[in-house]
């Protein structure tokens, strides 16, 4: 039995709906039945009243209901005091960060703090978007750093957590531009020509926001994918290396347009969109655990 599958069945007692206790635990619906059903699997019982709405469970559910409590309660009170223990780490923040803001806005960022902050010692743990969140869900982190788009918000209860702005940049269409500094790929295409594209994997989060911004164009895009990653920094290189055209924020191209190794593959303000960079933590009265120096960082920005 995974103990993440207690936790599973803990959000739907308390929601009654397999929709919802799905969004807190961020997965999607199928996914989380499967758990559940991996559960009953394991118990040899059946813990939930499928034929009733509301979801109701069943008398088994209900007892079984105390007692994942108890061992969920009894776990977080062990991993507590085993960091209790780590006196060493306790100014250490551990932050969660997507892969693309890992290599290109937190350094930056970082080094902005330091003049009036002063240093701070933090550990960097990368991932994709939907990693990053379940990090600081299941409290594996202090402090979350993501992007943020209306079109696709992060599915953290404002009940329980709090978020700060950070500033916001640009997503928009780059390539290698030619002898003459123009890019040598731009959009709107030439009528008749395909742009070779390089693209977000699909589920990625850039790949939903580019999604946004070519729904939202005055003209078809005419682009033919020639390269795919969930990574912004491999698409990139791959700009770089003359191979196509890619979206990516403005924080990771930042030293390529200094040196005009990357140009913009469209007008200004055309093709692009604006995400807010945010922050995110367990509110104080809901966490189960506090570092002081996070604390400090925290209540820093949001004086700033």
């Amino acid at each position: 039995m995974e103990t993440k599958w207690l936790e599973d069945f803990i959000a739907l007692a308390e929601t009654r709906s397999f929709s919802r206790a799905a969004q807190l635990r961020h997965v999607t619906q199928p996914a989380f039945s499967r758990r559940i059903q991996a559960l009953e699997a394991w118990t040899g019982i059946d813990l939930v009243d499928r034929s009733s709405y509301p979801t109701r469970l069943t008398p088994a559910g209900e007892t079984f209901h105390g007692q994942a409590l108890e061992i969920v309660g009894a776990l977080q009170a062990t991993r507590n005091l085993m960091r209790s223990h780590q006196v060493a780490g306790q100014d250490m923040i551990e932050f969660a960060v997507p892969h693309t803001l890992a290599f290109t806005f937190f350094p930056h960022w970082l080094t902005g703090l330091r003049p009036q902050f002063g240093a701070l010692r933090s550990r960097l743990n990368a991932f994709n978007v939907h990693d990053a969140v379940l990090r600081l869900t299941e409290g594996g982190c202090d402090l979350l750093i993501a992007y943020h788009h209306p079109s696709q918000p992060l599915q953290l209860s404002p009940d329980r957590y709090e978020m700060l702005s950070l500033g916001d940049e640009s997503l928009a269409p780059y390539a290698r531009p030619g002898p003459d500094g123009q890019p040598l790929l731009r959009l709107p295409a030439v009528p008749g020509a395909r742009v070779p594209f390089l693209s977000y994997a699909p589920g990625a989060y850039m790949a939903r926001l580019v999604e946004v911004i070519l729904k939202q164009a005055d003209a078809p895009p005419q682009l033919d994918t020639v390269y795919e990653t969930d990574m912004a920094e491999g698409l990139k290189a791959m700009a770089l290396e003359g191979h196509g055209l890619a979206f990516l924020p403005s924080s990771s191209v930042r030293k390529e347009l200094k040196g005009r190794r990357l140009v913009h593959a469209a007008a200004p303000g055309r093709w692009q969109l604006t995400m807010d960079v945010r922050i995110y933590r367990e509110k104080p009265e809901a966490a189960r655990h506090t570092k002081p120096q996070a604390a400090a960082l925290w209540d820093f920005l949001a004086r700033r």
